[in-house]
């Protein structure tokens, strides 16, 4: 069975960093479009950061320059790396996969995953 679990959330203070890990496991030994998702409490959950199978890597403008996304193909995960936090990137992030996903110039939408980790929340105070 396929399973994502996130870790490396918590509270830091506005200006800070941290990583998140997503560790993958049951999938086939394949790439995979692999995304990350933040949401608030009342809100939708909005796409961060995404990699499709190629590896091409792409940011939501927010935060572009502050969050980076990188891939241990070994490890089958996926990690975020965030600087410069923001008291408005505070969160739930999720980690998602699916076998292929859209290209373009922003991470995709939700609805093109099919497999979803339980989330990492992220508390940045001002």
């Amino acid at each position: 069975q396929e399973t994502l679990v996130e870790s490396g959330g918590g509270s830091v203070q506005a200006g800070g960093s941290l990583t998140l890990s997503c560790v993958a496991t049951g999938f086939e030994d394949r790439d995979y479009c692999m995304g990350w998702f933040r949401q608030v409490p009342g809100k939708e959950r909005e796409p961060v950061a995404g990699i499709n199978v190629d590896g091409e890597i792409t940011y939501a403008e927010s935060v572009k320059g502050r969050f980076t996304l990188t891939q241990d193909k070994v490890k089958k995960a996926v990690f975020l790396q965030m600087t410069s936090l923001k008291p408005e990137d505070s969160g739930i992030y999720y980690c998602a996969a699916h076998e292929y996903c859209s290209l373009g110039p922003t991470p995709p939408p939700d609805y093109e995953y099919k497999w979803w980790g339980q989330g990492t929340r992220v508390t940045v105070s001002s």
